[in-house]
């Protein structure tokens, strides 16, 4: 599939994208009201970042998908009293994208199991909703084109949920042939990746908080092997775009801290809905989400 952008060569073949909350102390939570104009500015800035690298379409689409996400996340914090900053976007000017994701400050060892379960899944099902539903939009208006009749541009990777969409779209393509992806698909093909992504069972990443309310403290071997493996695949497997997020994850450490009370019950809803989240991800994640020519 191709990004149907101007820019298509800009960036890293693997462009690292955070959308996750943190559990760090953080002046834009001592306060009982977040502070506003810091998230503000950088939500402008964001905005017009990924307004050069896509467009309108593709800057409105991308930005309703990362914030639903965000505010999922900050909304269910503040329904549990626990104190979080505004969501806090991250420009990212000359990338594929145009930025590198959002994120949420948390004041840690606040919220017992259950309330860390509901913060971390609420996040990941927000802003799945939107970027299917830009997925799909844009998919419409995309183009199935012969790929040798076309200027050689950025290509991308095509996680399984995203590869399903587009046979829904277009039926079997045929063999030489790709999709130009409208702005607004490949906005919603970002949310998908994003969404997935940020389930990896990983420390602070959301599959890292929901990994630790299901398992608790037998979360963190799982979460020591997935962290070994995505070293070992970007050091012997050439992912050298994905450098910088294995630093991010390294600096945050595997293990999840406690919670003001572990022994919450989750209930089978909640269970069931955890496992069903974390099977997203090899749905949606590919390891080479962006193939320059």
């Amino acid at each position: 599939m191709n990004g149907n952008l101007e820019e298509d060569k800009a960036g890293d073949s693997n462009e690292v994208i955070i959308d996750a909350e943190l559990s760090a102390p953080s002046p834009a939570i001592t306060r009982h009201r977040p502070r506003w104009r810091t998230p503000l500015i950088l939500l402008i800035a964001t905005c017009l970042s990924t307004y050069v690298t896509g467009g309108l379409a593709f800057s409105f689409a991308l930005i309703t998908t990362l914030l639903a996400h965000e505010l999922g996340h900050y909304l269910q914090a503040r329904r549990y009293g626990v104190p979080a900053s505004l969501p806090c976007f991250i420009p990212m000017p000359l990338s594929p994208i145009g930025t590198m994701g959002a994120v949420i400050f948390m004041q840690p060892g606040k919220g017992d199991r259950k309330t860390l379960f509901d913060i971390a899944i609420s996040g990941p099902i927000a802003g799945l909703f939107p970027a299917v539903l830009f997925s799909l939009i844009g998919l419409h208006y995309s183009e199935v084109f012969k790929v040798d009749e076309q200027a050689a541009g950025l290509s991308l990777g095509e996680p399984l949920i995203f590869k399903a969409m587009v046979y829904l779209t277009f039926g079997s393509l045929p063999e030489g042939h790709d999709v130009m992806l409208h702005p607004v698909a490949y906005a919603g093909w970002v949310g998908v990746f994003i969404t997935a992504l940020n389930l990896f069972p990983i420390g602070q990443l959301d599959g890292g908080h929901i990994l630790y309310a299901l398992l608790r403290s037998l979360a963190h071997p799982i979460a020591k092997l997935f962290l070994f493996a995505s070293a070992v695949s970007v050091v012997y497997m050439g992912y050298w775009g994905w450098s910088l997020m294995l630093l991010l994850l390294l600096w945050m450490g595997p293990v999840h801290p406690k919670t003001a009370d572990d022994d919450v019950p989750l209930g089978s809803i909640r269970i069931a809905l955890g496992w069903l989240s974390l099977f997203f991800m090899p749905l949606g994640f590919t390891p080479t989400p962006f193939i320059l020519p």
